[in-house]
């Protein structure tokens, strides 16, 4: 952590979560807490939960959760220190200077370096366009409708035709050939020099979800090799997690983004009204990309050139959405190539009609594999339906699977019975409904075992919060070891210290992760559902259970851990044992 623990809290105590919240979604109260629709995931029944009792918030529908701190990076997509300096700023608390490793310092300086010099770089390509030098540049960009407004909106620039134009630039607002090195503004060889990265080239700055300059894209007038010039991935930069026009698509609040391949069609679509636009940096689809994707939206209409690269690219991206739980539509282009050409010739109104008309992703790739086989002889059709069988299987939950089946039977004008027993046929040739027991079951019997401990411990962290009575009568048999995982085993020594201490406060315990994924795991810790129970005897009896597997798992692992020659490990063990026998006799009491 880069800040003491007590000026963190003393941020975090200065920020009610629901006075912070309140200022992104409107909440209102019911009973002890505050719901409203959650912003991480589209919903039309309210299942975003904050708490002002434990300053912290919880969505009972995608598991966003944590507090103060945690809303802030999520929503931002903030880091940790960021989040803690804006409502730092907003308590009107100063912060003392980062208590950095020397490392981390270099790295911090390092990367705000480079942010700075992007920035500069970026004025100075703006500046350039308006130039006698940039003039052919300018007339490219009006030429392709551009108006002054878009031009300044997207910061859009020209690099000089000198090509150390740019390095002699920054050179004497004293930034050393390292740092513009590292920031990819310049290449530097033996035979050459120094030469800029950039030069002859309409630029676009490229920026994060947070509007820093990260990087840019060069495009050519002419027809020069490459077209497209991006810059080198560096500490600031990672084509595969960024996606150009993101900053302003974000705060659109679409229930969907649309997908392009291109600076100039995000800008196009942007300047028509569709400021939901965004595009991958010069790169495919990736995990990453569908990963920030999910932050914002759950589906995607994909706008890809309608060329056979650009439907290639867009059978690409479908599986990498789907599995991330992002759902794909294709939007068709033709008969123009991308949506800058069709915006051009059709206009808004045109394109929102393709947009309403779009194309299931799954469908669409039907439609594709469909052109592979001959559709007019019966061998051929056999075949399209096998594979689409094959593909009906991707679809893990029946009741999906059944709605694309039924879909796909009335698409192709195939029996939906007759497509359903393929599907099923389909399964058991390919090993995914055979019923013996294979040697992957004893694997999956372990994995479901120890998802159900791991289970039975979020429960215990959630049932030791919600009533106070509990710690007391299981401090004796239940220790924060008994806790597999090791940020259970962290989170459980935090919550048994502010049991000793008698101040208990869950949105303290946050204050110890700075990472976001961390922050939603340690609250799904908080919030884990436990089974409704009619009587106190019933709820009683399951917390009992709940406390003797997670004591019995931890046995079981000590074992397994223990070596023949460890004398005291086989003394705690024994005294582990008796513990357990004492606590199926115990009884344990609940409100």
């Amino acid at each position: 952590m880069y800040y003491p623990e007590e000026i963190v809290e003393e941020v975090r105590l200065r920020n009610d979560i629901v006075d912070v919240i309140s200022g992104y979604v409107k909440l209102q109260k019911k009973g002890s807490s505050y719901f409203g629709l959650c912003p991480f995931h589209n919903e039309k029944s309210p299942s975003f939960s904050v708490s002002r009792q434990k300053q912290m918030y919880y969505c009972f529908g995608c598991g966003a959760g944590g507090n103060v701190f945690t809303f802030i990076m999520e929503y931002e997509n903030y880091s940790f220190v960021e989040a803690l300096k804006l409502l730092a700023e907003r308590a009107g608390i100063d912060l003392p200077e980062i208590e950095y490793s020397k490392e981390a310092k270099e790295k911090a300086d390092l990367k705000t370096s480079i942010l700075e010099v992007n920035k500069l770089a970026a004025k100075y390509f703006y500046v350039q366009l308006k130039t006698e030098q940039g003039k052919t540049a300018y007339t490219y960009l009006t030429k392709r409708e551009l108006s002054d407004e878009t031009i300044t909106a997207f910061g859009l620039g020209y690099s000089n035709k000198y090509s150390d134009d740019l390095y002699r630039y920054l050179k004497t607002k004293g930034y050393s050939d390292d740092v513009i090195s590292k920031a990819g503004l310049i290449s530097i060889d033996e035979r050459q020099g120094v030469y800029d990265k950039f030069w002859n080239r309409v630029m676009f700055p490229i920026m994060d979800v947070n509007s820093r300059v990260i990087g840019f894209g060069g495009r050519v007038m002419g027809d020069a090799k490459p077209k497209y010039l991006n810059s080198p991935e560096t500490i600031v930069f990672d084509k595969s997690r960024n996606l150009y026009g993101l900053n302003r698509a974000r705060i659109s609040r679409k229930p969907y983004f649309l997908i392009c391949e291109g600076y100039m069609d995000v800008i196009a679509l942007h300047q028509a009204g569709f400021t939901n636009a965004v595009a991958s940096l010069g790169t495919a689809l990736t995990p990453g990309h569908a990963s920030l994707i999910k932050r914002y939206v759950n589906e995607v209409y994909l706008t890809y050139d309608s060329d056979e690269a650009g439907t290639r690219a867009a059978l690409r991206g479908i599986p990498i959405l789907k599995e991330a739980g992002i759902t794909a539509r294709v939007i068709r282009m033709d008969p123009y190539k991308d949506p800058d050409e069709f915006i051009k010739n059709l206009g808004a109104k045109a394109f929102e009609e393709r947009i309403s008309k779009a194309r299931n992703g799954f469908m669409f790739g039907l439609e594709m594999l469909e052109k592979e086989f001959d559709m007019h002889s019966p061998e051929g059709k056999t075949a399209f339906y096998n594979e689409a069988a094959r593909r009906l299987l991707s679809f893990e939950e029946e009741i999906e699977r059944n709605n694309y089946i039924e879909a796909v039977a009335a698409a192709y004008h195939v029996g939906y019975d007759n497509l359903r027993k393929l599907v099923a046929k389909t399964a058991v040739q390919t090993g995914l409904a055979t019923p013996a027991a294979r040697p992957k079951q004893t694997v999956n019997k372990d994995r479901h075992k120890e998802d159900g401990n791991l289970q039975s411990q979020k429960i215990l962290i959630t049932w030791l919060l919600e009533d106070e009575k509990i710690f007391g009568q299981i401090k004796k048999y239940i220790t924060p070891e008994d806790f597999s995982e090791e940020l259970y085993m962290t989170v459980a020594e935090l919550l048994y210290k502010q049991y000793e201490a008698g101040s208990l406060n869950p949105a303290k315990i946050m204050n110890h992760f700075t990472d976001e994924e961390e922050h939603r795991e340690v609250a799904s810790l908080f919030h884990t559902k436990i089974k409704e129970l009619t009587t106190k005897a019933e709820q009683e009896k399951a917390l009992k259970e709940t406390i003797i597997r997670v004591k019995n798992h931890s046995i079981e692992h000590a074992t397994k851990m223990l070596e023949p020659t460890d004398i005291q490990g086989l003394q705690r063990l024994m005294e582990a044992k008796k513990e357990l026998q004492d606590l199926q006799k115990l009884h344990i009491s609940i409100g």
